[in-house]
């Protein structure tokens, strides 16, 4: 297939297209930049050049502005909403003006769809939760009605934590447990829904290959587990300790709204589509995945 990629230079999305690459697929990145061997859009003036969007078989967007690159102050959810919402539903517009539209377009988007649930058992068909996370993540996935009203197959991956030591929260926390200093976050009863790496971009190539698929799918392990056990698994692919522990006070402290919204809050999302449709998850236990790692 010949491949649409925005975000192609992140974590997820640089992974994504090396793969696809070594799969056969023709891999071409959608950049801000110019004199690049890509299609170049700026989607701040509003409107996009249709021509060398034509021709592609998909369009896989996932790039945005990274959720946890700030403090959730008006300014920065304001900067979060036009990276997200906007640039998507320019995208969208442009795709569904085009002679030769994708037959499929890949839009990501989160679990903070669900919000803090608790124990609650989270499916595809879950309602979306409160606050302003959750509203984000219900006008990101909107945004590419015009592709659907097109006739384009629109898949919204809702991405739980991704795991892989290469980037993501692991790359993060890797140093502080070297050094012994890990810590639950919370009361440690969280819920924290996880996907390796791998299973991320196995799970992209299966949904590319099986147009069955529509929709939002949950980008997660079957095995959700709590922010202790999560703490404690880590610590032990180590062979470090775990006995620290970051309340909710300091957390709230320190990280405001996103703290309730993201590092404290419960969400127990399981794959429902991708594990009835056949897919099988190479890593689906947490164990297993931070094996692999170390």
């Amino acid at each position: 297939m010949k491949i649409l990629i925005s975000g192609s230079s992140g974590f997820i999305g640089s992974h994504l297209s090396d793969y696809l690459k070594v799969k056969g697929h023709e891999v071409v990145p959608l950049s801000r930049r110019h004199n690049t061997s890509g299609v170049f859009w700026n989607p701040e003036v509003g409107k996009a050049d249709l021509r060398p969007f034509e021709g592609f078989d998909v369009v896989i967007h996932l790039a945005g502005k990274n959720i946890t690159s700030g403090v959730w102050t008006k300014k920065f959810k304001s900067e979060l909403f036009t990276s997200r919402c906007r640039d998507t539903w320019l995208l969208s517009q442009t795709l569904a003006r085009l002679e030769n539209p994708p037959k499929t377009l890949i839009s990501a988007s989160a679990i903070g769809f669900y919000g803090d649930r608790g124990e609650e058992i989270l499916t595809e068909e879950s309602p979306k939760g409160k606050g302003f996370f959750p509203d984000l993540c219900e006008k990101w996935e909107e945004a590419t009605k015009s592709a659907r009203e097109k006739g384009i197959r629109c898949v919204h991956t809702r991405f739980g934590v991704v795991l892989s030591k290469e980037g993501g929260i692991l790359k993060k926390l890797l140093p502080l447990y070297r050094l012994g200093l890990g810590a639950v976050l919370g009361s440690g009863d969280e819920y924290l829904s996880w996907i390796d790496l791998e299973d991320v971009l196995k799970a992209m190539e299966y949904i590319l290959e099986n147009e069955a698929i529509d929709g939002p799918v949950n980008f997660t392990s079957p095995n959700a587990t709590t922010s202790g056990e999560f703490a404690k698994t880590l610590a032990r692919a180590l062979h470090r300790p775990c006995f620290l522990r970051l309340g909710r006070k300091p957390l709230k402290m320190m990280f405001g709204q996103m703290a309730d919204e993201m590092l404290l809050a419960s969400a127990k999302v399981l794959p429902t589509i991708l594990e009835k449709s056949g897919y099988s998850f190479k890593y689906p236990s947490l164990e297993d995945s931070m094996q692999h790692f170390f």
